[in-house]
Parts: structure tokens; sequence; C-alpha cells
């Protein structure tokens, strides 16, 4: 095995590891899945609050479909609505809503809390610790 090959599967295992870490913690302290917090996130940072559905796929790594059943869950959820492009009919648009926004003000202290306990924790172990110092450009 290369180094290359050697140091990417570390930061596979770093990945996989937190991203676990960060659901657990999002799904059971306040019922909301990981894609869902990162997409409430991405939509509040979004001009008005929103982002045609592609641009919303490509800025979570989610496929068309996968984001689409996503966005109903949110929309069921109250904290998004469906609005139509002005511009071109055909264009979808997913926006935060005012319940959304609370949302996610209330969910980021977790996320934030969880990442730097979890990457602590990583920095712990001396197989990942220089994927932790990479990611955190120390």
């Amino acid at each position: 095995m290369t180094v290359d090959e050697q140091a990417w599967g570390r930061v596979l295992v770093l990945h996989a590891r937190i991203e676990q870490e960060l659901a657990k913690a999002l799904q059971r302290r306040h019922g909301l899945g990981l894609s869902e917090y990162r997409a409430l996130g991405k939509l509040v940072e979004g001009p008005r609050g929103g982002l045609r559905m592609q641009e919303l796929a490509d800025a979570i790594g989610l496929n068309q479909s996968s984001v689409s059943r996503m966005c109903a869950r949110l929309e069921d959820a109250g904290l998004t609505i469906r609005d139509l492009c002005e511009d071109d009919r055909r264009g979808v648009y997913s926006v935060i809503t005012d319940a959304g926004r609370k949302r996610y003000a209330e969910t980021e202290p977790t996320y934030c809390s969880v990442l730097r306990t979890a990457l602590d924790k990583a920095a712990s172990d001396p197989a990942l610790a220089a994927a932790v110092s990479a990611v955190r450009g120390a």
C-alpha cells in the first residue's frame, strides 16, 4: 500500500467516525438528520434563504433524488417550502422558513460541540492525529 493510500485511508476512517457521531447526536437531541441539518445551513446562507434544488444537491453532496426526498421531509416538518423560480418555471427552489431558521439555530451549537469533541478524541489516536491536524489546518 502506498503512502497516499494509507493517508487517504486514515482520512476516510476519520470522516466515518465524525459523521457517525454527528448523525447520532443530531438525531437523538434534535430529531434532525445530518443531511437535513446541512441543508438548513446552506439555505440559511443562500440568497433570500433559498437555493435551487440542484444547487442544494451540489452543496451538500447528495443526488437530486435524495435531495427531493429530504426536502419533502423538511417541508412536512414546516422547516422549508418549495418555490418556483421566477425566471424559469421549471426551476424549483427550497426556501427556509422562520421555523427552519430557528431549528438550525437551536441545532448548530450541538453540531459544533460534537464536532469539536469528536475531533479532539480522534486527535488522541496516533493513527488519526495527522489527519485531524490537516483538517484543523494546524
